[in-house]
């Protein structure tokens, strides 16, 4: 059975993480055709959006049709885009549709974006930057995770590991690949490169409750709830406040696109943002979209999809994200950003990989779209 088409969530042999598995090899493969497809230059599927409407209403229509490359099939990770879709925020921006194309294939949302499929992606400065660094003209330009979902998953009936300084001396199963070159960088960052031993593993966490080893590298929007529905008692430390700090879930594109059209890109984060209030707000009605609609196909559980998406909004909304609206950056978070990209390897400065301009502007000139939400305590 292919690994992308069993049930994301229930079958603990697969989870999200195949998605980081496979960003590496994504990321090397946009690497040897970045110069080809950035040459190539057919920036986006949108038909009829160079047009500019400097501050007046755009027609309806008037940006065409473009496709946004997800990052993962099609889950309670998309929430906002559903909602964004079902509440007419695209159309109302000046898009004829926006398409959500499926992720989880060999096919990661940098070579997407590159080759032309898609206009914008989702993907993680994890992957992007190997992609900049290699010759693709990439950037980030908002984020809908201002947290990694990262996280160390022990039981509190076997080893519970609540600290950093709880590692030291514990064994913790890590799938190879990108999560493997995530959890040393974070093992770096800690200075315990020499005190953990790593053993190789799958993403089901049956080992973990089998006491095989002390800690499983998981999502905090998925095992934890898996161990719990198993009838264990989940430990999480998080990766992105223990050390390595970096967002997820980040909207790219070309800088073509970026100088070329700008007030189209403005246009379509102002209806991720609309999407994304509404989704944040409503994970039951998020969940259904995922259940009934959009992830059909893919047999999701709406009690599960509730719960993650009530755990995702931990990773979204922060005091910064109050303060300045869903998919901003501020400035010590990017720094955070580049600072453990380092230490996992991917040497990068700010400017070469962000532009948080386009967003900032979208704020700027509808400040009514910052939205101040009680930040969950999970």
């Amino acid at each position: 059975m292919s690994a992308f088409s069993a049930p994301p969530v229930l079958d603990k042999g697969l989870d999200r993480r195949a998605f980081f598995r496979l960003g590496g090899a994504a990321a090397l493969t946009v690497g040897t055709t970045a110069l080809l497809a950035a040459c190539s230059s057919s920036s986006s599927s949108s038909s009829s959006s160079s047009s500019s409407s400097a501050g007046g209403a755009v027609k309806a229509g008037a940006y065409g049709t473009i496709a946004l490359q997800l990052s993962w099939i099609k889950n309670i990770e998309f929430a906002g885009e559903y909602f964004a879709t079902e509440k007419g925020y695209y159309t109302k921006a000046g898009f004829k549709g926006v398409t959500l194309l499926a992720g989880g294939g060999q096919t990661g949302a940098e070579e997407a974006v590159l080759a032309g499929q898609a206009l914008v992606g989702l993907s993680s400065p994890v992957i992007t930057a190997p992609s900049v660094n290699q010759g693709a003209a990439l950037k980030i330009i908002a984020t809908t995770y201002q947290k990694n979902p990262f996280c160390l998953l022990s039981l509190s009936e076997k080893t519970p590991i609540k600290t950093v300084a709880d590692l030291k001396g514990k064994t913790i199963g890590v799938q190879t690949g990108g999560n493997e070159t995530i959890l040393k960088g974070f093992l770096a960052a800690n200075d315990l490169t020499n005190d953990v031993t790593l053993v190789t593993t799958q993403y089901s966490i049956a080992p973990l409750e089998a006491g095989k080893y002390d800690a499983h590298m998981s999502y905090t929007t998925n095992e934890p709830i898996l161990a719990k529905s198993d009838g264990f008692t989940p430990v999480v430390l998080t990766l992105a406040d223990n050390g390595l700090p970096f967002v997820a879930e980040t909207y790219l594109t070309t800088q073509e696109t970026i100088d070329n059209k700008r007030d189209l890109l403005k246009a379509f984060l102002k209806a991720e943002i609309q999407g994304w209030t509404d989704a944040v707000k409503s994970p039951s009605q998020s969940a259904t979209y995922a259940v009934e609609k959009y992830g059909k196909d893919q047999n999701l559980a709406q009690d599960e999809q509730t719960s993650e998406a009530t755990a995702q909004n931990a990773l979204i909304v922060t005091d910064d994200v109050n303060k300045n609206g869903l998919f901003t950056m501020t400035d010590d978070l990017i720094a955070e950003n580049i600072k453990s990209l380092a230490a996992m390897g991917t040497t990068i400065t700010a400017k070469k990989l962000f532009d948080m301009s386009i967003i900032n502007e979208v704020y700027k000139e509808n400040p009514d779209l910052i939205t101040t939400f009680t930040i969950p305590t999970a």
